[in-house]
């Protein structure tokens, strides 16, 4: 009897499920987040929507345990397999003083880490990947046995940031992971207005590093390409780029009215492809995810949810005064 996909992959049966669970957490905290945002509760949300199985199926592929990452503000499902928890990202979306990537000073989505070896990011587009080739670099220097890995959209690969990072990680053969988070759309600019390549991944060749192209609503085919891509860097081999082909189901953000760029009939046809409920029937199919088993799921994650919810909301906001912390070097403190 052939072996189940994710068997082949060296996954457990275990392994699926918690790569599952994480993915809809993710889909749950974001969708909470859209409702406290329209009830005028939370000034902003960036979604994850359509790119769970990209983001789930690449981190479950790193040492959690060990690896740096660069995540891009989409990528909810990476910082909850690398110990971002959802009152963590509830406290970020109220900014509260207890948000752990800020204390309430950055938008939602800037998140950073350090426990869990997240790398803080900024708003501009991009910047991450330099960043996160520069710690690939001090990891090389002193021998310290790690990787990074960052995550951008398709739209930030033709940013100046993209270039300048792909160029010297592939010169100085730097163990780091680059992964496009190809949705499709920059904003409201279609990738055909965007690249004049057929995939992002044909650029990687240019800074002499492998570049593959794969399904983004896939978890087990990101992990497989991303396993390769780790491994391929822990041997010293230098770095890669992984492009995975998704869809954002929702506007850019909730500033953003998508009907004046895409159509219904677009959306309704990509929505087919939903990574979630894609996952959820193979896993029923090899008889892993049973009725009672998504049940209990569910409820579980919907708890965790509502009380990170209600604990975010009544959380004390920061004091005025701590607007000046980590702006001036304060006297005598590492802080």
């Amino acid at each position: 009897m052939a072996k189940n996909r994710h068997e082949e992959l060296g996954l457990t049966n275990e392994d699926v499920l918690h790569i599952f669970e994480t993915m809809l957490m993710a889909r749950r905290i974001d969708e909470r987040m859209w409702l406290l945002n329209r009830a005028g509760k939370i000034p902003f949300v960036i979604s994850c929507q359509g790119q769970e199985a990209a983001q789930v199926g690449a981190a479950y592929a790193l040492d959690n345990g060990k690896d740096w990452i660069a995540p891009y503000y989409r990528d909810m499902g990476v910082v909850l397999h690398f110990g971002m928890t959802a009152k963590d990202l509830m406290l970020s979306a109220f900014a509260k003083a207890e948000d752990p990537n800020s204390g309430g000073r950055q938008m939602p989505g800037h998140f950073g880490q350090r426990k869990n070896r997240i790398i803080t990011g900024s708003s501009p587009v991009t910047t991450q990947l330099p960043h996160a080739v520069g710690v690939a670099l001090a990891a090389k220097m002193n021998k310290e046995d790690f990787i990074t890995f960052v995550t951008l959209g398709e739209g930030s690969s033709n940013q100046g940031d993209f270039h300048e990072g792909m160029n010297f990680a592939g010169v100085h053969k730097l163990p780091t992971v680059i992964m496009v988070e190809n949705n499709k759309y920059a904003i409201s600019v279609p990738i055909e207005k965007q690249l004049a390549c057929v995939n992002v991944s044909d650029r990687a060749i240019g800074y002499g590093m492998p570049g593959v192209t794969v399904d983004g609503t896939d978890p087990l085919e990101v992990y497989k390409v991303v396993k390769e891509a780790a491994d391929r860097a822990r041997r010293g081999e230098g770095p890669s780029l992984v492009e995975t082909i998704c869809y954002r189901l929702t506007a850019h953000s909730s500033d953003d009215d998508q009907r004046q760029y895409r159509d219904s009939e677009e959306l309704e046809k990509e929505k087919k492809s939903d990574p979630i409920p894609k996952f959820a029937i193979y896993l029923k199919e090899v008889g892993i995810l049973t009725e009672e088993i998504e049940k209990e799921m569910e409820e579980r994650i919907m708890k965790e949810v509502n009380e990170a919810t209600d604990y975010a909301e009544n959380a004390a906001y920061a004091e005025p005064e701590s607007a000046l912390l980590h702006v001036y070097a304060e006297k005598g403190g590492n802080e």
